[in-house]
């Protein structure tokens, strides 16, 4: 008989009281152990008893609101809790664990101050001391502890569990570990295990905290577990997890391998710890292990292992893996966990397979905030931009993290200027802002050589308490030093509370950058004497700047060293910077050796690197062999066409340059104009070549034309081999005064206050003769000009450039 037709079917007969209470009991009892249908039942049979006139004792009333506490309908617990004259400790207990369950601390402690210190035991202590260590109020739990012991009540095992897990949240010294500790030893109960067991987790979590020495708390926490008499499951867990958080694997693989009964969560937390460290070999042979002696995986497993491939690129073997699940989880009647199924997510987008990862998002039954954001991440990652901004608009709800991964997405894929919006949207909408959004709108700036609304954002995390992030102050590293002021680059990187590889790099890319090849050397030093071990980013900033500076010795040095000295193997970005800086220096033969011995077929880059260095050499002949394999390589780019023309042009053979410019037309592929701009007063000047919709561009020409009469008596010449039309010489100069750069840096000198810096920026490299003219108007102003062209940073400053010509 079900229990509904239970109690339709009960006819009670009121005269026998007891009878009618071992019933109703009993009816009660169907309510246990607690179900979907625990909640209705218990009404039915509570209607029964108000319809009735019955009566019910204490152990009835208690049963009832036991279940509609465990049901959640504190509303009901509440109101028969009053209704009761004089309720016993066990309802006040029930309330008081119930209020605990649910969060709410404040209303548990309402019914413990209400409850008459006559009728208060142990275990009503200990609901209350539980509360506030559930809820995170370590203080006011030993508080209370402290009360209790005064009151003449003695603890037991159950009260030391509770008060030890509460200390664990404030204890952030050796002696506050020490005098627990004390207390436990006083009260003899060193012998029980729960009571042990919460101790250990005491010392592994204070050492933890800064201000303790983590090797000491654990060694004490090894001394404890090693002389405890009975270990169970947590034992082990908790002291291999103890060593695993506090980066000791070594002592917690040591631990391990004395298990006599392998425990998956023990299994779980050394993967953990192995993926962590980065140490991703160990972390999938402890999961082959784990295989191979028959141990059954559980979500955990699968996320840890997942996530280690995501982290290692190993797309293949996480795709067996996901087969393994597949097949070992579905086949059963299991299903995907969401943890699961989002670890996959990330695997994929990390991976370059969006669709994929996409797919798996669109079969999951129930999505939560974080699968969401897992294919917002793959999008970004992939450049997939307009992919992310739709996706991004379609989410349901939208926390911090998805603002912040979409404001840098658009910042590191040059829309800046949906980023900085985004940003301040985000700011409009209420959501809160942390230093990793700061760190991406600062990128947008970088991006945008917005100087002036870069600094405005630096001082918004001063003012918040964000200037010792990392992820802040790396990121106005590269603003300011992509804005051309590189002193307060320097000046952020000598101050910063905290320095990593990044900042470093950062630092490093900033002086080669602007011309200071040798202080990036000299950076690149100091890093290797503070134990920074460099990266492939590292030689990337560092060829690099040899390369703008011709240092052709040390970075050859350099190169070698990366294998040699790091066991980093050359990638073909690294070859690029090698050849690039051959190249420049002239060094043909050379180059040629280095591609001929490459450990992987010559790409794109490599020829491009090529290319330019045959053009500052005029090596025609060398110059057209690598375009003509760029032009296999990558038919629509237009940088080729225009280089090899211009080649073309420089020696006279305008048929040839012509044929060039013709191929470019055949196929479609459209040159990128040349545009530079400025920021005066806080908006954003852009200026094309021969200009002349600026509103104020007569008066532009005009004092460009006053300037050069100026500049002509110091020794300007126009240089008219940077005309690549066949016109008159007259033509020709005039072509020249109109580039795109030149125009707005005489903008800035016209606009700018006497004395100011010109700070000017272009999207493709600076014109030969423009770099010319603007030595002579740095002499001419008495003005540092800085330009920041394609490629680098010059600084004019009395008629010289910081590059030494040498670009």
């Amino acid at each position: 008989m079900s229990a509904a037709t239970a109690v339709s079917a009960e006819n009670i007969c009121y005269s026998d009281v007891r009878s009618v209470a071992n019933r109703v009991a009993a009816q009660l009892q169907l309510c246990c152990p607690h179900s979907s249908t625990s909640y209705p039942l218990a009404r039915v049979i509570h209607a029964r008893i108000i319809t009735s006139g019955f009566r019910p004792r204490a152990h009835i009333l208690n049963r009832l609101i036991d279940i509609y506490c465990k049901s959640s309908h504190f509303t009901y617990a509440k109101q028969l809790f009053d209704g009761i004259p004089q309720p016993d400790v066990i309802a006040r207990t029930t309330l008081i664990a119930a209020y605990s369950a649910s969060g709410n601390p404040k209303l548990a402690r309402e019914v413990f101050d209400k409850t008459p210190l006559n009728i208060r035991d142990t275990v009503f202590y200990n609901a209350m001391i539980t509360c506030y260590s559930h809820n995170n109020d370590g203080h006011s739990a030993i508080k209370l502890f402290n009360d209790m012991k005064r009151k003449g009540l003695f603890p037991d095992n159950f009260t030391y569990t509770t008060v030890l897990a509460a200390s664990s949240l404030i204890a952030d010294h050796e002696n506050h570990c020490k005098q627990l500790h004390a207390v436990v030893a006083k009260s003899g109960t060193e012998t029980v295990t729960s009571v042990m067991n919460a101790l250990v987790s005491l010392y592994v979590k204070c050492a933890s905290s800064p201000m303790a020495s983590s090797a000491l708390l654990m060694d004490s926490a090894r001394k404890l577990f090693d002389e405890m008499t009975v270990k169970d499951e947590l034992s082990w867990t908790t002291i291999i997890a103890g060593f695993v958080r506090n980066n000791n694997l070594d002592a917690a693989r040591e631990v391990f391998n004395k298990m006599d009964e392998k425990l998956v969560v023990a299994w779980n937390a050394m993967i953990s710890g192995y993926v962590h460290k980065g140490l991703i070999s160990e972390a999938l042979e402890m999961f082959r292990m784990m295989s191979l002696q028959g141990i059954k995986q559980d979500e955990f497993t699968y996320t840890s292992v997942l996530s280690a491939c995501a982290e290692a690129g190993l797309f293949h073997f996480g795709k067996q893996l996901h087969a393994y699940i597949l097949r070992t989880e579905v086949k059963t009647g299991g299903e995907f966990l969401v943890s699961v199924n989002n670890a996959l997510i990330t695997l994929y987008g990390k991976c370059g397979k969006v669709d994929q990862a996409r797919k798996i998002f669109g079969q999951i039954a129930v999505k939560d905030l974080v699968s969401w954001n897992a294919v917002l991440s793959a999008y970004v990652s992939a450049r997939r931009i307009n992919e992310a901004k739709h996706f991004f608009e379609k989410m349901p709800e939208k926390n911090s993290l998805a603002w912040t991964v979409m404001i840098s997405g658009f910042a590191q894929n040059a829309f800046g200027e949906e980023g900085l919006r985004l940003f301040n949207q985000m700011r409009l909408n209420g959501i809160e802002q942390c230093d990793y959004a700061f760190a991406g709108a600062i990128t947008a700036c970088a991006v945008l050589a917005a100087l002036e609304q870069g600094r405005q954002l630096h001082c918004q995390i001063i003012r918040l308490g964000f200037d010792s992030s990392l992820s802040a102050g790396n990121a106005l590293i590269t603003m300011y030093a992509r804005c051309g002021v590189v002193e307060a680059a320097h000046t952020l990187f000598l101050t910063m509370p905290c320095l990593d590889s990044v900042s470093w790099n950062a630092m490093i890319a900033a002086l080669g950058q602007h011309g200071h090849a040798a202080q990036a050397l000299e950076l690149y030093e100091e890093m290797l004497e503070e134990q920074i071990p460099p990266d492939r980013i590292t030689f990337l900033t560092l060829l690099s700047a040899c390369t703008h500076a011709g240092l052709v010795e040390e970075g050859r040095r350099l190169f070698n060293s990366m294998s040699e000295n790091f066991g980093i193997n050359p990638g073909e970005d690294h070859y690029a910077r090698l050849i690039d800086l051959l190249c420049r220096a002239g060094k043909f033969s050379e180059a040629k050796n280095v591609i001929q011995n490459m450990p992987f077929e010559p790409g794109a880059p490599i020829w491009e690197a090529l290319l330019a260095g045959c053009r500052n050499h005029r090596n025609l002949d060398l110059g057209v062999q690598a375009a003509e394999r760029l032009f296999d390589l990558m038919p629509q780019h237009d940088g080729t066409y225009i280089l090899l023309s211009n080649m073309f042009a420089t020696a006279g053979r305008w048929e040839d340059a012509a044929k060039v410019r013709k191929l470019m037309r055949d196929r479609g592929v459209k040159k990128e104009p040349g545009c530079s701009w400025i920021e005066v007063e806080n908006n954003v000047h852009v200026f094309l070549a021969d200009d002349t919709a600026h509103p104020e561009m007569h008066a532009i020409y005009d004092y460009l034309y006053k300037l050069v009469l100026r500049m002509r008596k110091l020794g300007y010449v126009p240089d008219t081999k940077y005309v690549l039309h066949d016109t008159e010489s007259e033509q020709k100069e005039y072509a020249l005064s109109t580039h795109s750069e030149k125009l707005a840096v005489v903008f800035g000198l016209l606009k700018l206050p006497r004395g100011a810096t010109i700070r000017v920026f272009k999207n493709l490299r600076i014109c030969g003769d423009c770099h010319n003219a603007f030595r002579f108007m740095s002499m001419a102003e008495q003005r540092l000009i800085v330009v920041r062209d394609g490629k680098r940073f010059h600084h004019f400053r009395n008629g010289e450039c910081s590059c030494g010509n040498y670009w």
